[in-house]
C-alpha cells in the first residue's frame, strides 16, 4: 500500500516547495563584465580593444556559455546598445533584450524584431519583465548597472578582472545612496592572468 501524507505535511510540502519556486534566487539581476585593474569597462576614448590584451590562442569562452545559459533576457542601455550595433558582426544574442532608454521612441528597422525598447522606475520594468517570465536578468551596460546598483537591484556580480591600469575611462561604480554588502562566492583564475570573482547581495 502506497503511504499517503496528511494535510499537514501536505501545507507543508507545498510552502516549501513554493519557497524554491518563487524565491529570490529564482529572480535575480545579474551582472557579468569585465573591468581593468584600475575599475574601468571601457577607456578614455571608449575603446575594447584592451579586452584581449590577455592572449587566448584556443578562443576558450572563460565561462560565458555556462553564464548565459541561466539567462532569460538582457537589459542594457541606450548606449551599449548602440556600440554593439556598431560592431561589424551578426546580432550576438539568441535571447530577449531589452534596451533601457526614456529616449528613444523606436530602434532601427533591422533590429525591432531583436530588441525592444523599455523605460519608466527600473523596479516597476523588473517586475514587468518577471511578470512576463524573463526572472534571469543580464544587465549590461555602464550607467544602466549603475542605475540598478542606486536602485539595490543587482542580485550578482560577477566581475573578471584583466591585468591592465587604463589610468582612466568608463568605471563601472559610481555613487551609491547607501553601502550595499555582498558575499564572496567564488574565485577563479582564468588563462593564468584574469581573475573572476562571483559576489552576491546579502539582504
Amino acid at each position: 500500500m502506497q503511504d499517503q501524507i496528511g494535510p499537514t505535511a501536505a501545507i507543508h510540502l507545498y510552502t516549501n516547495l513554493n519557497k524554491i519556486l518563487f524565491s529570490e534566487d529564482c529572480m535575480s539581476n545579474i551582472v557579468y563584465i569585465a573591468t581593468s585593474l584600475d575599475g574601468y569597462i571601457a577607456d578614455k576614448y571608449g575603446g575594447l580593444d584592451w579586452l584581449h590584451s590577455v592572449p587566448n590562442p584556443d578562443n576558450l569562452d572563460l565561462g560565458w556559455a555556462d553564464f548565459i545559459g541561466q539567462i532569460d533576457a538582457l537589459i542594457m542601455g541606450r548606449k551599449t546598445f548602440e556600440t554593439i550595433c556598431g560592431f561589424a558582426v551578426e546580432w550576438p544574442y539568441s535571447m530577449p533584450v531589452f534596451v533601457l532608454s526614456n529616449s528613444m521612441t523606436s530602434l532601427p528597422e533591422e533590429y525591432r524584431d531583436k530588441a525592444e525598447i523599455v523605460s519608466g522606475p527600473l523596479l516597476e520594468i523588473v517586475e514587468s519583465l518577471n511578470e512576463r517570465g524573463f526572472n534571469k536578468l543580464y544587465v549590461d551596460g555602464g550607467k544602466t548597472i549603475q542605475s540598478f546598483l542606486q536602485a539595490d537591484l543587482i542580485d550578482e556580480l560577477t566581475i573578471t578582472q584583466i591585468p591592465i591600469l587604463l589610468g582612466g575611462g568608463v568605471p563601472l561604480f559610481s555613487k551609491l545612496l547607501k553601502p550595499l554588502t555582498f558575499e564572496h562566492i567564488s574565485t577563479k583564475v582564468k588563462l593564468g592572468a584574469m581573475v573572476q570573482t562571483q559576489y552576491r547581495r546579502k539582504r
